[in-house]
Parts: C-alpha cells; structure tokens; sequence
C-alpha cells in the first residue's frame, strides 16, 4: 500500500474517530459550562472523564498533524523545508496534549 493512501486511510479514521469523543465532550463542556471550579475539577478529576478526554486530545491532535502535513506536502516545494515542518508538527502533536494531560492530572 502507498504511503499517500495509508495516510488518507488514516485521516478518514481519526475523523470518524473523533465524531463521537467531540459530541461527549460538547455535552459535557455544556452541562459544566457555568459551574463553578469545585465542579470543574471534579469533573476533570473523574477517572473515566479523564480516558476519555485523553483520547479525544490525542486523536485530535494526531488527526490536526496528518491533515496539516498534507497541506505541506501541496504547498512546500522544497523537500527540506517540507520534512523539516512536518517534523515539528508531529512533535507539536505529542507534546501538547502530553503537557495538557499533565497539567490536568495535577488538578
């Protein structure tokens, strides 16, 4: 199989992936909305809350790094600076969400 088309593969299912983990979190995100901060944490401090938002973060950002390097690959002619930004997308995509996990998980 093509890179191309295992990247594609791969953007489809994230996409699909993220349908799901986005509407619980809209749900969520609307009931907690105007809480206050005893709520907000509890909400965070919920193991299950916490799986499932982990998830969502890092398929969103892995999804965001796949479809940016696309862009890249269309519009970056040179192959340097093209490897070059990629690479610091996809390091982007796991530091992030590995720092927002982490910060929190210290709530």
């Amino acid at each position: 199989m093509l890179s191309a088309t295992k990247k594609w593969i791969l953007i489809k299912l994230s996409s699909v992936l993220m349908v799901p983990f986005m509407i619980w979190f809209l749900l969520k995100f609307v009931s907690i909305y105007d809480s206050d901060q005893k709520n907000i944490l509890e909400f965070f401090s919920n193991p299950l809350t916490t799986v499932f938002f982990s998830i969502f973060i890092f398929v969103s950002f892995f999804n965001f790094a796949l479809n940016i390097s696309e862009i890249f690959e269309d519009y970056i002619n040179s192959e340097k600076t093209r490897k070059f930004a990629n690479m610091m997308v996809y390091l982007s995509s796991l530091i992030i969400p590995i720092i927002t996990l982490i910060t929190l998980n210290k709530i």
